[in-house]
């Protein structure tokens, strides 16, 4: 009987300082964090024109933007590397010859598609996903350079 009172007497004052331990209580705030960097890629499809005979010849490419969601992007397609080549009359090139074309940013072909940002580049959000603008491309009617197989290549930038 000794021993059962003294195994109550230590399971009673167990209890207490169990008691005494959350007698009260006490909050905090936890921050928790993150940071999602503003990022863009850009991938590009080609215009590839085919055959020129000296009428107009319209072709179309793709420039795809992939932006983080909310991420407001501009693309500007620069002059291209031909000699003398500007963002509104570009040029394809085989060996000395030339072959002038031009980029738009509408079907109808009426806006020059270049790289002067809030001017003839194009705009958009990310939204996460792939955002496929289209580029469309004309040859002009003109005279019909030496035969050749002419090319170009155009540097399509994405700012954010």
């Amino acid at each position: 009987m000794r021993n059962l009172l003294k195994i109550a007497a230590g399971v009673c004052a167990a209890a207490g300082i169990a008691s005494a331990a959350s007698a009260g209580s006490a909050t905090a705030n936890l921050g928790v964090s993150a940071s999602i960097a503003a990022t863009c890629t850009i991938s590009t499809s080609a215009v590839a024109f085919g055959a020129y005979s000296g009428s107009i010849v319209d072709a179309t490419g793709t420039v795809t933007a992939n932006c983080i969601n909310g991420t407001p992007w501009t693309i500007g397609l620069g002059a291209g590397t031909g000699s003398g080549a500007t963002t509104s009359s570009r040029k394809m090139t085989s060996g000395a010859n030339t072959l002038t074309y031009q980029l738009f940013s509408d079907s109808t072909r009426s806006t020059n598609w270049g790289n002067s940002a809030g001017v003839d580049t194009v705009a958009g959000t990310g939204t996460g996903a792939s955002q496929n603008q289209t580029v469309y491309g004309r040859i002009p009617a003109g005279t019909v350079p030496a035969a050749g197989s002419y090319t170009d290549t155009v540097v399509a930038t994405i700012n954010f």
